[in-house]
């Protein structure tokens, strides 16, 4: 048996989850989110718990088992506490920052690049270095921080670029010294 799978999804105060036409919606204080479960997988909704089963021990369904109680435990934490990535931008004369509700970013182009975040995404610029990218669904926060990063990714011999916040770029040697040619 899948050891995430069978373990029931809590459900925190304020919080409700509900099945509506094959698939799972999640309320909470921060949002609602909801998403089609595999039609193979069964999802009960008991008081305060949701308890998900599959109909067999196939490896394709113990995979599927766990990762629907992952999917849905991430939804719960998306509506009660949210998700947040942060971003930093390494390079002289790099910057963001807020136009209304467009990041606009000045990284080493001859132009501009302005990014307007999808609905439910709210992007923060609290110095000109960094950038803080939050909203309750996880996979919709990392796919718009993969996004901006992918604007001007970091390079290897000096690190310009931008990154995760306390991502390790791994640094090249750069050129030999002409002397050691001679």
């Amino acid at each position: 048996m899948s050891r995430i799978g069978k373990k029931p999804v809590t459900l925190p105060k304020g919080v409700t989850a509900a099945m509506k036409d094959g698939s799972v919606v999640v309320k909470g204080p921060k949002g609602e989110l909801s998403a089609k479960v595999h039609p193979d997988i069964s999802v009960a909704v008991n008081g305060s718990e949701v308890v998900l089963t599959r109909p067999s021990d196939e490896k394709k369904y113990k995979a599927l088992h766990g990762l629907w109680r992952a999917l849905i435990q991430n939804m719960v934490k998306g509506v009660t506490e949210g998700y947040l990535r942060k971003l930093e931008i390494v390079g002289v004369g790099y910057r963001a920052e807020m136009k209304g509700s467009r990041l606009n970013l000045l990284v080493g182009y001859s132009h501009p690049i302005l990014f307007a975040p999808p609905e439910g995404i709210k992007i923060e610029t609290p110095t000109q270095t960094n950038i803080t990218i939050s909203g309750v669904d996880k996979q919709l926060v990392g796919l718009v921080a993969s996004k901006i990063r992918s604007f001007r990714q970091p390079e290897p011999y000096k690190g310009k670029g931008i990154k995760y916040e306390g991502e390790y770029i791994r640094r090249k040697a750069g050129k030999a010294a002409a002397t050691a040619a001679k």
